[in-house]
């Protein structure tokens, strides 16, 4: 009389096997977290640094006047006035997680009435080290790095980053 043996895998050991699984997605899940928030604040501050650089060499001052405008806002109004901007501004850059981008980039441009703008946003990671340590608020004229906040910005971060003349 032949044995019959039994193919396959106990309930057991198909609970085992998925339970690592699990475990392994979650490790690498949350080490690939910090990567992503990385790289959208290098997106970020790449944006910020090439539109500052057309935006503070001239320190646009908007019909409305100094004070603080989202650069989508500011962009219609821009491209009137200065038809030459066309094929820099194509396309509004705008925050990563910017949850509205046709409405607010979350990319901030002040400017006041002495000539002095500053353009900036706010990072997600509170880890950037800091280079503007005589401010604490973005300012127009400011200097051109990132600050450190006394309150955390729309990213969920006490640091942002700015282009100012």
């Amino acid at each position: 009389m032949l044995k019959q043996t039994k193919r396959g895998f106990s309930l057991i050991e198909l609970l085992v096997v998925i339970a690592i699984i699990g475990i392994l997605s979650t490790v690498v899940f949350s080490a690939t977290n910090g990567v992503r928030a990385k790289a959208r604040d290098v997106k970020r501050k790449a944006e910020i640094s090439s539109m500052g650089r057309l935006i503070t060499t001239s320190c646009y001052l908007p019909d409305a006047g100094a004070g603080t405008y989202d650069i989508v806002d500011l962009v219609a109004e821009l491209l009137i006035k200065k038809p030459e901007y066309a094929k820099w501004l194509s396309e509004v850059p705008t925050d990563p997680a910017a949850p509205n981008p046709e409405t607010a980039s979350l990319y901030m441009y002040t400017v006041n009435s002495n000539g002095k703008c500053a353009l900036y946003t706010n990072l997600e990671r509170d880890v950037e080290a800091v280079t503007l340590t005589s401010i604490n608020v973005p300012t127009a004229g400011g200097g051109t790095g990132v600050l450190n906040a006394s309150t955390e910005g729309w990213n969920g971060s006490t640091k942002y980053f700015q282009v100012s003349n």
